[in-house]
């Protein structure tokens, strides 16, 4: 039985194999400094394992709708250099639970504004503060300018 060394290096092809992210994919995230590779003499791209817990984060967050955007700045801390330890993963944590406790709000904002608008009836919009701010469509006269 072949035992696992966690310093081992991946092909590109392993790990898009045991992630199931596109090639493609991977080179996109390298660009974007989500992850990182070694090259190897013949300019063929290694990856640590412990890249692969990190593209497993990034296809979590995608599912969630989480831009990228936000994923790197939740991964700012960590190494690339080296095993992340336990207190590494918990600052992306603590970074991560404060960015989808901020998306939570956001989405339960927006429900209550929907939610008053779609009950108001109001087809002119004029107490909608999300599609009338400040009821600028009041100037065009009574009716729905927005249908």
């Amino acid at each position: 039985m072949h035992d696992i060394d966690p310093d081992d290096s991946l092909s590109i092809g392993e790990v898009a194999a045991r992630t199931g992210v596109a090639k493609s994919a991977l080179h996109y995230y390298e660009q974007l400094g989500l992850i990182s590779a070694e090259r190897t003499l013949g300019n063929q791209r290694r990856y640590a394992r412990h890249m692969v817990r990190r593209i497993s984060l990034i296809v979590v967050a995608k599912r969630l709708g989480i831009p990228l955007t936000d994923v790197e700045e939740a991964f700012r801390t960590l190494p690339h250099d080296r095993r992340p330890s336990t207190s590494d993963w918990r600052k992306v944590s603590t970074t991560w639970r404060a960015t989808l406790e901020q998306r939570r709000l956001q989405i339960e904002r927006l429900e209550r504004e929907l939610n008053g608008c779609i009950g108001c009836g109001c087809l002119s919009m004029k107490s909608c503060s999300l599609l009338n701010p400040e009821d600028t469509l009041a100037e065009e006269g009574p009716g729905p300018h927005r249908i």
